[in-house]
């Protein structure tokens, strides 16, 4: 299983939630995972509110988007190793191609944090050019 043993339990103990909370309101069963309070899939927008009120109970200053979670998170898997096409299915994609956008990423972010850290690198790029 891609995630920590702490992470299984609280999701199960959504499921059962989630499960009451459909029951209670009559409602079908849903193939959403996380729902709204009418039952339906989150959307977009409803995410996007979730973190910045989320953001805000933590008094953090800075603007984080679901998209930049969802890209660190598919760098932190990278990072540690996981296997690019494990990586492609959790995210979703039908294209290998969209999913080593990440590897490209990683890669320039790995550069750079090189020659900012590296005393010689920098001065041997410029003598190269």
């Amino acid at each position: 299983m891609p995630f920590h043993l702490e992470a299984e339990q609280i999701l199960r103990a959504y499921l059962g939630f989630r499960g009451a909370f459909l029951a209670e309101k009559g409602l079908p069963p849903s193939q959403a995972l996380f729902l709204n309070q009418r039952g339906g899939r989150l959307t977009p927008t409803s995410v996007r509110t979730f973190l910045s009120q989320a953001m805000d109970q933590a008094a953090l200053r800075a603007r984080i988007s679901p998209h930049a979670l969802r890209h660190s998170f598919a760098t932190h898997l990278l990072n540690r190793g996981m296997d690019l096409r494990a990586i492609q299915e959790l995210l979703g994609h039908a294209s290998l191609s969209t999913t080593q956008r990440y590897t490209h990423l990683d890669l320039e972010q790995l550069s750079r944090t090189y020659d900012q850290a590296h005393p010689r690198a920098r001065k041997q790029a410029l003598s190269q050019e």
